[in-house]
C-alpha cells in the first residue's frame, strides 16, 4: 500500500518550478527532463495543482509558476490536491467471511488503528510545509 507516485511528481514539480523560477521556462517538457517522466505526466500533474489554487500556468510556452507562498503550502495540500488515495492509506478488504470469528470481527479490531495511523500520517504532511522542502533541496544543492 504506497502513496501514489502522482504525490512526489507533484512535489519534485512544485520545487522544481520555484528553484527555476526566473532562470528558465518551467515547461512540461522542462520539468519532465527534470523529474524523469513524460510531459504528458507533468501536465496532468499541473492541472490537478492548478485546480487545487497551487500553481498558475499560462498556455503554450509560458511555464508554470507557483500561486502562493512556499510557507503557505503543505505537503497535505499536495497530498489533498493529487488525490492519491481517494479511499484512505489502507485499502481494507471488503467482504471477510462472516461465518469464520476472525472475518467476523477484523474490521471491529482493526479499523479504528487503521484510522489513527491514517490521521497521524496526514498531521505530519500538515507540519512540513514546501518552503520546509525547498530550504532543504538549497541545503542539498549547495553540497553536491
Amino acid at each position: 500500500m504506497q502513496i501514489a507516485a502522482r504525490f512526489t511528481v507533484a512535489v519534485h514539480t512544485l520545487i522544481a518550478v520555484k528553484q527555476f523560477e526566473g532562470r528558465y521556462k518551467t515547461t512540461s517538457e522542462f520539468l519532465a527532463a527534470s523529474v524523469g517522466v513524460n510531459p504528458v505526466i507533468i501536465r496532468k500533474t499541473l492541472s490537478s495543482l492548478k485546480a487545487a489554487g497551487l500553481v498558475e500556468v499560462k498556455a503554450g510556452s509560458g511555464g508554470a509558476h507557483v500561486a502562493r507562498d512556499l510557507s503557505d503550502i503543505t505537503l497535505y495540500d499536495v497530498y489533498k490536491a493529487m488525490d492519491c488515495l481517494p479511499n484512505g492509506l489502507f485499502d481494507f478488504h471488503a467482504n471477510p467471511n462472516r461465518n469464520c470469528p476472525v472475518g467476523r470481527n477484523i474490521h471491529a479490531v482493526l479499523d479504528g488503528r487503521l484510522a489513527a495511523a491514517q490521521r497521524a500520517m496526514e498531521e505530519e504532511l500538515r507540519s512540513v510545509t514546501l518552503a520546509d522542502i525547498d530550504c532543504d533541496m538549497n541545503a542539498a544543492i549547495q553540497r553536491s
